[in-house]
């Protein structure tokens, strides 16, 4: 990705987070220079890797094949870390598809906070992690309910379902429906090791570095610190 379709995607969701009065933390928006210095302070927003994370799945089609998160709050497993639950706020385009995969370890609640309707598609998983044939149950705001393999759970604003560890799913903004705010509360993410994307994909993209940075990304505080 550009670095200057990054910051356009960012800025566009700092405005919609807004327009939802969904409030971020103070240092959502510092700028590079702002994190100078500030290594010692911010050792848990840097190892939990929390702030911006914009990613296509390595599609070079972001719209089509992309996501937003800004993780809020995280523990870290490597660090034994006494925190063990985190926290995220996600934008999901019209169409714009998260490929299918699951968690060895998360379970995670994703909640449809405003905006449009989300669509998840699920499979249980086999032994050998492929996508299974048989029916999975999961529960949609506490309510029971049995999904046939690739059905799908369309989530309405205020609507949530509880995915548990390795049951498979693919999420995206119903069509004409608009964007959505998506809400995950969970245990602890680690993105760089509890991801099994049936298909492989790449998780953190490569940057071209077109113009400056106007916030920096979860994987990129090694640089400025």
């Amino acid at each position: 990705m550009k670095r200057s379709e990054v910051n356009k995607i960012i800025t566009e969701s700092k405005a919609f987070f807004a327009e939802y009065q969904f409030q971020l933390p103070p240092w959502a928006f510092w700028g590079p220079t702002d994190w100078k210095g500030k290594g010692e302070s911010c050792t848990e927003i840097v190892n939990n890797m929390l702030g911006w994370d914009i990613t296509d799945f390595g599609s070079g089609r972001f719209h089509t094949c992309g996501l937003v998160l800004f993780t809020i709050r995280n523990g870290n497993l490597e660090r034994n870390d006494k925190k063990q639950y985190a926290e995220k706020a996600m934008i999901v385009e019209e169409n714009q598809e998260t490929p299918t995969h699951f968690h060895w370890n998360k379970m995670e609640d994703i909640i449809n906070r405003n905006g449009g309707n989300l669509v998840i598609e699920l499979w249980g998983s086999t032994p050998d992690e492929h996508l299974s044939d048989k029916p999975v149950k999961v529960q949609v705001d506490g309510v029971t309910r049995t999904v046939v393999p690739g059905g799908k759970v369309v989530l309405h604003p205020g609507e949530s379902i509880c995915l548990e560890q390795r049951i498979y799913h693919r999420f995206y903004g119903e069509p004409g429906k608009g964007k959505v705010l998506v809400g995950e509360v969970s245990l602890v993410n680690d993105d760089n090791t509890d991801n099994r994307f049936y298909t492989p994909v790449g998780r953190f993209p490569a940057i071209e570095e077109d113009e400056p940075p106007l916030h920096l990304l979860v994987n990129e505080y090694a640089k400025y610190l």
